[in-house]
Order: C-alpha cells, then structure tokens, then sequence
C-alpha cells in the first residue's frame, strides 16, 4: 500500500466503508456447526465500494489489506469489547485461555540488556537440566542475546518452539567464569490461573486468582483441598486485577459455595433468549463463610463470581468497584487463522443488574475511579466508593441494598491509603528501584538466604542488615534522595515491599504474599470482617 494512499485516501476510505458497516453481516455467515467464518461477496454497496477501489484507485490496492483495516474500525464503533484478532496474535490469545503453552519453562525479566531467570517453572524443563534462579541467557543457539538490545518479544520468540524440539542455551551463573552450556527440550509449559494459596492463620485461607482459564476451576479445587485439610473453616477469595476469561469457569468455581437451585448469573441479548446459570449441588465451600476481594481492574468473570456471592447473600464483598465489563462476546475464526470475538449477550446478576458499564460510540465511559496509575491514587482514595452511574436499587433476598450502574459496587470499600504514597516512594517505584535493589540483593547473597530455609528465617537475617540504609543509597545512585519527611512516610511501606521482593527472589509467591499483605488495606479489612463472619443458609 502507497505512502500517499494511507496519508491522504485512508481516512475517506473508512467513511464510506463504516457507513456500508451495516450490511456487513451479508458478507459474515456464521455456521451454527462450525467455528469458521466462510466470506461468500455479494452485490451490496461495501463490495462495490471495495471492487470499485481495488479496480479504479490511482495505486494498486488489494481488497484483502482493505478488509484487515475496515473490520477492527467497525467493531469499534460497536462496543468496547468486540474485537478482531488478526492471525499473528490469535495463537498468543488463545493460550493465555487455554493454559499452556510449548517452551521451556521459565519465568525471566530483561535486566541491563540481559534475560535473567527469575524461576523456573516447577517440574519445567529447564528446572530438569539445572536451570537457576539467577541464572542469565547469554546465547541462544549460536546467537548472542545479552547486551544486544533484544527484547521481551524476541527472547520469547526463541524460547518458545514445539513440544519435542530441543534448544540450545548458554549461560552465565553467579561464581562461575566459564559460560554454561544447556540443551533444553522444550514441553507443554503451564500457564496457572492461581497466584497463590495459603492459611492467613489457623481459620482463614486466602486464593488469589488471577484469570479464569481452562485450568482454573481444577486448581481452585486443588488449592481449596488443600486448605481445607489444614484446617481451613472461612475463605478469602482475591480477584482483584483479574479480567476475567472464560465464563464456566467462574460458574464452576461459584457453584462450590451453594446448594443446588440457586440461579448464578443470566445472558440475554437480541438473537439470544435468556439463558440461566443455575447450581447444580452442594459444593465443599457451602457452608463456609467467604469475603471476596476486587478493585478497579476485577471484570466479566470476576464480576460474575462476586455479583453472585453479593446477589444471593453468601458473602461479603470488600475493595473498590469494579471495571463493569458485562457484554458476553462469541468468537468464530476465519480460514485464514484470524478470529472475530462479537458481543452477543449481556451478563445480569441474580438480582437483574446489568454488569456493564455504560457506554456511547463503542467508547466506554471513563472508571468509576479514574485510571488506576499511581498519579491517580489521591482520586481512588477521595472516591466513596458507592458512587453509580444511575441511582437504580436494587435488593437481595434478605433485603442488603445493592447498586445498579455497571460494575459490583462493594459491601465494604476500601480507598487506597495515600499517606505512605511520598513523592519519594512514587519515583521510586515508577521506576522500578524497589524490585531491582530486592533482585541485585537477592543474586548477590543467594546461597546464603536459601540457607534460611523459609521466608520468615530469611525476614529475621533481613531485620538485622539495615537495608535502607543500602537501598538508600542505591537510590541515591539513581539521583533520587527523600527528605526526612518523605522517609518516614514511606519507610514501613518500603522495607515490605524490599523484603518481599527478596523473599519471592529465594523462594517463590508463596513466601511474596504474605509478607505483602502486611501492607495490603484492603486483605487486611477483608480479613478483620471475615473473622466476625458465621455463615447461616
């Protein structure tokens, strides 16, 4: 396609093609046994208006480079949600949904130009050869990736591969001179949808979910079988920054927390009759009080799962009202490998609210929040939290006031608490100083902090080395200094989190989480609320 085609003719070739979008369900026809989309042209004003371009147009232009521009255009002008998926991205899409993925098997961030190991994935082919935390790629194949400007996108694309196909990799580990030399045969690598499970004390487990996939219900089983044989008698359920997935999943994971009969969530859309989500029987959570967790980025799924435990009286919703993505979307592939992903439903909870935020022009309205970035915090904070979009109330069956407007409005909101929040403690997390000082700390000592065995044996060596004062320092290499105010607003806040960062570094989430939540308002409030809790059906 021209230079001169795309600068000037672009913008009038969207005109006309968004004001023939409405017949382009003449040239979509969805097979009700199929997944594909079959094109079939017909006499109708979008074909003629391509034909006529692809024929008559001043430069060579092909209809297909045409289409690929006009369909994304047009779903945007439908809803916030429907989206075309071209072919190079489908594949990427769909493993996140599905679970896994080919490669070999490790978590790794791009420090100073090189790929260093963060984890590698338990029971993953790297850990079999004697893969490390620590550990940096230097070469793949006969390929030099370090200090070569590569990036996270090129380092995946060589990584991952097939299952069966074999990769070789050199690396550079903390003592040794000489490069190391691994060949890695790369295997179906899982991607989990629980972040972490654990006892906040003898009673209380905590679940962390951070999308709804394939796998998810089996390991929401898993973790809560666990939990359970450690004593567990209440549940806190974190969903916050989890977008969703796949709906029968989150339907799953609810059905657990009630006795058969009770309806879940319903779709219902123009071409599509209402359809009812009902439980099927009793699950091993029935009796046991639960507080669900979820803030601005908690969605579809999520708000599905939490608009049922609210709806339905089971339990307690605590944190910030959440995104309001309640359009159900349908994907069907075309042969070329790309896909279409329509909206064709809406998501209702029990009590008849719309999850949906409202929006005009295929634009969603701005969060109830703002955006969640650092520089909007104050915001979040100063908000009630009970703010709607209509004033429409609704009632549970034992009379609990529930909001209309998009999005689950919690039972109890939580603002961000802003006072730690220096300028100080702002620099230096936008630019990543508390992670990078946590791993740089954790690669130089790291025999000896394994040695502790446990992340609390290792918070104990910790306490006793004066970190801020190093960290303070590192800091201050990167020209950031804090004044004595700004210090003591956000040492606690700091210390946390360096401590955690180093902990997941030895260990893993499982030692990250807990000593996070030391600092997390809203798992704390959570957990002050659900120790007050007994559940009565």
């Amino acid at each position: 396609m021209s230079k001169p085609f795309s600068k000037y003719y672009l913008p009038l070739v969207f005109a006309l093609l968004l004001i023939a979008g409405i017949l382009i369900g003449n040239q979509l026809n969805f097979n009700g046994n199929s997944k594909a989309i079959s094109i079939y042209p017909q006499h109708n004003k979008l074909q003629s208006v391509l034909n006529y371009i692809e024929e008559e147009y001043v430069d060579t232009i092909h209809q297909e480079d045409l289409v690929e521009l006009m369909i994304p255009k047009i779903l945007e002008e439908l809803d916030p949600h429907s989206v075309y998926i071209p072919p190079q991205d489908l594949e990427f899409t769909n493993e996140q949904l599905h679970g896994a993925f080919d490669g070999i098997g490790v978590q790794f961030n791009l420090r100073e130009d090189t790929v260093v190991i963060v984890h590698p994935i338990p029971g993953g082919p790297s850990e079999k050869v004697g893969i490390l935390a620590g550990d940096r790629i230097i070469k793949v194949g006969d390929s030099l990736i370090a200090g070569v400007g590569v990036t996270t996108e090129t380092v995946m694309s060589l990584l991952k591969g097939k299952k069966g196909t074999v990769v070789d990799i050199s690396i550079q580990r903390y003592g040794d001179e000489e490069l190391l030399p691994f060949s890695i045969t790369r295997d179906k690598i899982p991607i989990y949808s629980l972040d972490v499970a654990y006892m906040m004390d003898e009673k209380v487990g905590y679940i962390k979910m951070n999308r709804f996939a394939r796998n998810t219900y089996q390991e929401f089983i898993d973790a809560g079988d666990r939990l359970l044989a450690q004593g567990m008698e209440k549940l806190i359920v974190d969903l916050r920054g989890n977008s969703g997935g796949f709906m029968e999943m989150a339907i799953k994971m609810i059905d657990e927390f009630f006795e058969a009969g009770t309806l879940i969530v319903y779709t219902e859309g123009k071409a599509r009759p209402r359809s009812e989500s009902i439980s099927k029987s009793g699950g091993r959570f029935t009796n046991t009080p639960v507080v669900v967790l979820i803030d601005e980025w908690s969605a579809s799924a999520s708000e599905i799962f939490a608009g049922a435990i609210q709806d339905n009286d089971r339990g307690v919703i605590v944190g910030r009202r959440s995104y309001g993505k309640g359009l159900v979307q349908e994907q069907r592939e075309f042969p070329d490998g790309s896909a279409l992903r329509l909206t064709i439903a809406r998501y209702f909870t029990p009590t008849g609210r719309s999850i949906q935020t409202p929006y005009e022009n295929g634009k969603q309205d701005d969060m109830p929040f703002g955006h969640p970035d650092l520089s909007d915090w104050n915001e979040l904070a100063a908000d009630s939290g009970n703010s709607t979009k209509d004033s429409t109330v609704y009632l549970t069956p034992k009379g609990k006031r529930v909001y209309g407007g998009g999005g689950i409005t919690p039972d109890h909101t939580v603002a961000v608490d802003t006072l730690p929040l220096s300028d100080f403690y702002i620099k230096v997390r936008n630019r990543g100083l508390i992670y990078q000082f946590g791993f740089q700390y954790a690669d130089r000592h790291r025999s000896e902090l394994v040695a502790t065995g446990d992340y609390k044996s290792l918070v104990k060596l910790l306490d006793k080395r004066n970190l801020h004062e190093s960290f303070l320092d590192f800091a201050a290499s990167k020209d950031i200094k804090p004044s004595t105010s700004d210090w003591k607003r956000s040492e606690n806040i700091i210390r946390t989190m360096i401590h955690a960062q180093i902990a997941r570094s030895i260990f893993d989430d499982q030692s990250y989480y807990p000593l996070i939540q030391e600092i997390d308002e809203s798992l704390l409030v959570g957990k002050s609320i659900i120790d007050t809790l007994s559940y009565q059906p």
